[in-house]
């Protein structure tokens, strides 16, 4: 899965779960400023996990600002 894709994905789990319009977040989109609180944030993870069929460990997850950074993340895993 290429870097778009998961981009894509990224926004439409983010779009079911906290039922907002994210069509113009960007890799460079600070996940703070996206008005999801962390529980939501962990359940899009999950989802897109599920989706991959990966396991991200939470320690890998700590310190992520930008939606790049948790793409970076998903994608070492995905491989």
């Amino acid at each position: 899965m290429d870097r778009a894709q998961l981009l894509e994905m990224f926004r439409e789990k983010a779009a079911e779960i906290a039922e907002k319009d994210f069509a113009t977040l960007t890799e460079g989109s600070v996940i703070a400023d996206m008005g999801v609180d962390s529980l939501n944030m962990l359940e899009i993870i999950g989802e897109m996990e599920k989706e991959l069929s990966v396991q991200i460990p939470d320690d890998l997850l700590v310190g992520i600002e930008t939606v790049s950074q948790l793409l970076d993340v998903v994608q070492k895993k995905v491989g």
